[in-house]
């Protein structure tokens, strides 16, 4: 079995982009969505500036690490005159193709006054966006769409935050991409002293494997010199996306290196977005390193997949089953 801490290797060219290499001053940069378009990677990443306020800013690589090239102004700014749910910035983005719409849909943070929630916007070029507007009413964050339809539906995974105990990860259903019901509790929090027992969120977009949809999700564990932030894994059924086949006890990917553990968070490493080379099997996973630059891990699919394989099965497969 594939140890869990050895699964995603690291970049050596880490970080690969910092808020210096930006045409314009910024504060940081970090947690992107990441695709591919036309032999490109193409990486919508979170940039704050020096107010504190974030926008997002597209990169473009023809290798996927180096040689980034960057828009002269930022891509995607808040828009609060029409979108007052923005008026302190757009966060966190998680992009994924629907190939029945033939565009990128992107799930975002909005931050406004009544605090943080998810929202929605397509594109097909990531120069030009088309605002979908929020999707859940405040607090609610880390969230990203399945790919394609299941029994007619669309499917958005997201976080919300309850008024007491830890936050876990849900999942609703929607005929358009407008309108969002049936909630459903997919992935508990665990507690105690477990490195996922605070709160966990969402990582990349699910990604579809022969096995099930691949998950990986953060999960933060509190310290007395602060919170630490690090990530396991989940499989969901292919047909029931609401059943979870296996979870990591382990975490498989924290931070260790002084670019993740020094910078405006310590101890954060934040996955937003990952890539699946098909013929080579690898997986690129690209996240945010101490909310202050972007890194790149890598890893075998097929390892992570036989890794899954021996994960736990949890006690209750829906967490709506009774005990």
């Amino acid at each position: 079995m594939e140890a869990a801490a050895t699964l995603f290797k690291r970049s050596p060219a880490n970080p690969i982009i910092t808020a210096r290499m930006l045409p314009y001053a910024a504060n940081t940069v970090f947690n992107p969505a990441a695709v591919e378009i036309a032999g490109e990677t193409v990486l919508l990443m979170r940039v704050e500036d020096r107010r504190g306020i974030s926008h997002l800013e597209v990169a473009r690589s023809s290798d996927g690490v180096t040689g980034w090239r960057f828009p002269t102004e930022p891509a995607f700014l808040p828009n609060p005159t029409e979108h007052p749910e923005e008026v302190w910035g757009v966060e966190d983005p998680r992009a994924t193709w629907l190939e029945e719409r033939a565009e990128w849909g992107i799930a975002y943070t909005a931050y406004g006054r009544r605090g943080p929630l998810v929202s929605l916007a397509t594109t097909t070029d990531f120069k030009r966006f088309e605002r979908l507007g929020p999707t859940m009413p405040p607090e609610d964050k880390d969230a990203a769409l399945f790919p394609r339809r299941v029994d007619g539906r669309w499917m958005l995974i997201h976080r919300p935050v309850p008024t007491r105990g830890p936050a876990h990860i849900w999942i609703s259903f929607s005929p358009d991409l407008r309108h969002w019901g049936d909630l459903t509790l997919l992935l508990e929090a665990r507690d105690g002293a477990w490195w996922d027992a605070d709160k966990i969120g969402l990582g990349p977009p699910p990604l579809e494997t022969p096995d099930g949809w691949l998950l990986m999700y953060h999960g933060v564990h509190r310290t007395t010199s602060g919170s630490l932030y690090r990530t396991g894994l989940a499989l969901l059924d292919l047909v029931d996306p609401t059943v979870v086949l296996r979870r990591s006890d382990e975490w498989v990917f924290g931070p260790s290196e002084p670019y993740e553990r020094i910078g405006d968070v310590v101890g954060v490493v934040f996955p937003c977005g990952w890539i699946h080379d098909v013929e080579s099997g690898q997986l690129r996973l690209y996240y945010g390193a101490a909310d202050d630059s972007v890194c790149m891990a890598t890893a075998e699919l097929s390892q992570v997949l036989d890794y899954m394989g021996q994960c736990p099965r949890p006690e209750r497969r829906r967490l709506s089953d009774q005990p």
